[in-house]
């Protein structure tokens, strides 16, 4: 269940069922195939705009779970010793998803239709190399923006060998014909890890760069940076991070992430799920615990404000509880709350409520 407030359009209030049914074999002499299917299947579909997909919901706030029924993953791989590749759809999630993700919290997952090559011949060290042919976004593929015609190579390395973390290295150049603004290409580097301050307590960071221009017949002729800062104690059962996040912007061309995990980054309410023009400086205060009764804590509190000219552009609480019921059910209790300081954006509240079986 999804419940939006937002300024000037009507509540939405999406209830929706997510089966996802799949069969993956045994390998066998290296083979290895799995097909998966999904469907989204609202109870009132005309209760939420479905991403504009329903002319009944003209007028309500966007849940982006559209009713649709498809192939979720299909592919074939084949692995000898360290080396795996594989082609067909399929998920695809780098480091922290923050460029290349799943968007693992809507009811349709992005899958693209990839060869992907994996290599883990160097000690602590994971090779991936991916050529995207097609991306498949949660909006579904009857929307005119559900699936984007790619030709796009992707790069990541990773080593996990240094005692105070780990360092990745990537290539991220994305060419979209039906979504050409989206063009780009990314260089970066990140670094995370955790030091032991005492049997008791660790700090852990994270620490990430890089640097993105136009490409390929992107119209938009920019070079903009990225930087995130993270840092915090950990206990056994709580920690707390401060952290910072910075999307630049040039000619204004806000630093672009189309492929991400985006509800993942800058407040769940989902407010930049596009860099504005301005660019995106986003600090932020992170809390977790382990309550009682097995009861998980995850809390954020964000200050946004525009990369360029510095204007605010308001603040957000994120709280979020989940609980295990057993190795196969989840329960999700989650909200949303972003307040504006300019009238560029709404005012947004969002409830949700999210049982989850896996099997």
């Amino acid at each position: 269940y999804e419940h939006v407030d937002q300024t000037a359009l009507r509540d939405a209030n999406a209830i929706t069922l997510r089966p996802r049914l799949g069969f993956t074999t045994a390998r066998y002499r290296g083979w290895q195939a799995m097909i998966e299917g999904e469907a989204v299947l609202p109870f009132d579909g005309s209760t939420y705009s479905q991403a504009g997909l329903n002319a009944s919901g003209a007028g309500r706030a966007v849940v982006a779970d559209p009713k649709t029924t498809e192939l979720n993953q299909v592919w074939l791989s084949f692995a000898h010793g360290p080396t795996t590749a594989t082609l067909g759809r399929q998920r695809l999630v780098l480091d922290n998803a923050r460029f290349v993700g799943d968007v693992g919290w809507r009811q349709n997952q992005q899958t693209f239709d990839a060869f992907v090559l994996t290599d883990k011949s160097l000690a602590k060290t994971t090779l991936t190399y991916a050529y995207l042919d097609q991306v498949n976004r949660v909006f579904s593929h009857r929307h005119p923006q559900g699936r984007w015609a790619s030709d796009s190579h992707v790069a990541h390395v990773s080593h996990a060998g240094f005692a105070a973390g780990t360092l990745s290295a990537y290539a991220y150049l994305l060419d979209f014909a039906t979504a050409a603004t989206n063009s780009s290409a990314t260089y970066g580097l990140s670094f995370a890890g955790a030091a032991k301050i005492s049997a008791d307590l660790k700090l852990a960071y994270r620490a990430e760069f890089a640097t993105q221009r136009d490409h390929a017949a992107n119209p938009q002729h920019y070079s903009a940076r990225y930087l995130a800062l993270e840092a915090g104690p950990a206990w056994k059962n709580f920690g707390l991070a401060l952290g910072h996040e910075r999307l630049g912007s040039d000619r204004n061309v806000g630093f672009k992430t189309p492929l991400a995990t985006l509800h993942a980054f800058n407040g769940w309410a989902d407010l930049f799920l596009t860099t504005p023009a301005s660019g995106l400086r986003d600090t932020y205060v992170k809390a977790s615990a382990k309550l009682p009764q097995g009861v998980a804590l995850l809390a954020f509190f964000h200050w946004f404000e525009a990369d360029r000219g510095g204007a605010d552009f308001g603040g957000e609480l994120d709280v979020q509880l989940t609980r295990q019921f057993g190795p196969r059910v989840t329960v999700t209790a989650k909200f949303a709350d972003f307040r504006r300081d300019t009238a560029a954006f709404a005012d947004v509240r969002k409830y949700w409520l999210q049982l989850d079986y896996l099997y």
